[in-house]
């Protein structure tokens, strides 16, 4: 009989296309059917994921979810006696903290398979290169030329991606403040001046909405300066105007440190039926041979770095991978503790009501700190 898993992915391109292609190689080779169903971004950063877990065998999930999901139990750890070597593999082509990032109280939760964090946006035909520095991005927002995606959480991710690229970057897996108060000032405030300089409705934006805009022939924005990578966007013909990636234009003096790491990874139900067929097809989707080949070749973003790497891969969507790797490699992993989701969620909701209502920075700062303590409760 057909054993017939099921999965869930978040609903773009980029997230949707390659799982499908690559569950179509899967079954020729193996007789296994993987049926993916899609669920909109909103709903991939803040559904439960155990709701899920009760209803597929496949999840595709974010890095921060791994304390809670330890918590409830909800997934099987991929770290299964006898595959060692691919393990070590896969953790070998971790692009920057991919891998690591889904390791939790010692075990492995999920593999990458896509690979993100906040870089910079950029129309070619508009600009001649990209800003190098926070204050030429300033000034392309005082000429009306510069979007930045301000919904929750993307904000919050702009703020933790600020405080690590100064070098202060927030707190981890500690109780405590987030960050110190005088540096979460200092980002508040550089915050607001942008904020206050580009169209208000990139409060209601997220990544995706903010490159539909941008990918508009007839569009003044031509930087997005914190913004996850859509590799999407840089292949010529997805829409109407090319947009490219390249590295965040630095605020401090160390380069493009500490962006906040996105991307996703493929992790397995604890209550499937097939669990050994669920995580046969984790190991081999998360594989270079399918993620320098079927993965990108489908519309999706690789986690690994035999894709990154590939002359091809980086030839047929405008060097995306290449012109991005140094924040990549230099990017910081978000807390994941049990009750961070939730924190998330409000930190960002307060954040924005601080810039929005233009109410002191302190107050907002000692706000997020103190939600950011109350989630280890």
């Amino acid at each position: 009989m057909t054993i017939t898993l099921k999965g869930m992915t978040w609903n773009h391109p980029r997230g949707y296309d390659p799982m499908v292609a690559c569950a179509h190689r899967w079954f020729d080779q193996t007789g296994v059917m993987v049926e993916w169903e899609k669920r909109s971004l909103q709903d991939f950063e803040t559904f439960p994921v155990e709701e899920l877990a009760r209803q597929f065998d496949l999840i595709v999930i974010d890095h921060p979810h791994v304390g809670q999901i330890t918590h409830e139990k909800c997934l099987l750890p991929l770290d299964v006696a006898g595959r060692e070597s691919e393990r070590s593999a896969l953790a070998a082509a971790s692009i920057g903290q991919s891998y690591p990032s889904y390791c939790w109280q010692g075990r492995q939760w999920a593999f990458p398979i896509d690979a993100a964090t906040q870089v910079q946006a950029w129309r070619p035909d508009l600009l001649a290169a990209p800003p190098v520095s926070w204050a030429g991005v300033l000034e392309l927002a005082r000429a009306g030329k510069v979007l930045i995606p301000l919904r929750p959480p993307h904000s919050l991710m702009s703020f933790y991606t600020l405080c690590g690229n100064l070098g202060r970057p927030c707190a981890v897996e500690v109780p405590g403040e987030l960050i110190d108060v005088e540096t979460g000032i200092q980002v508040f405030e550089m915050l607001r001046e942008i904020a206050d300089l580009v169209d208000p409705a990139c409060f209601e934006m997220d990544p995706i909405a903010v490159l539909e805009h941008m990918a508009q022939p007839d569009t003044n924005a031509a930087v997005a300066p914190l913004i996850y990578g859509y590799v999407s966007y840089s292949v010529n013909g997805f829409r109407p105007s090319l947009v490219r990636f390249g590295d965040i234009p630095p605020a401090g003096n160390s380069g493009p440190i500490g962006s906040a790491l996105g991307g996703t990874g493929i992790a397995v139900s604890a209550f499937s039926e097939n669990p050994d067929a669920a995580i046969d097809f984790a190991y081999w989707v998360a594989s270079g041979d399918i993620q320098k080949a079927d993965y990108p070749t489908a519309g999706g973003q690789p986690g690994h770095a035999d894709a990154w790497e590939d002359n091809i891969v980086n030839q047929t969507t405008t060097d995306f991978y290449r012109a991005t790797r140094a924040t990549l490699d230099a990017a910081w992993v978000r807390p994941r503790h049990d009750g961070y989701m939730a924190f998330q969620q409000s930190a960002s909701d307060r954040l924005n009501e601080g810039l929005l209502q233009r109410q002191s920075a302190r107050t907002v700062v000692g706000d997020i700190n103190r939600l950011f303590e109350k989630s280890f409760r």
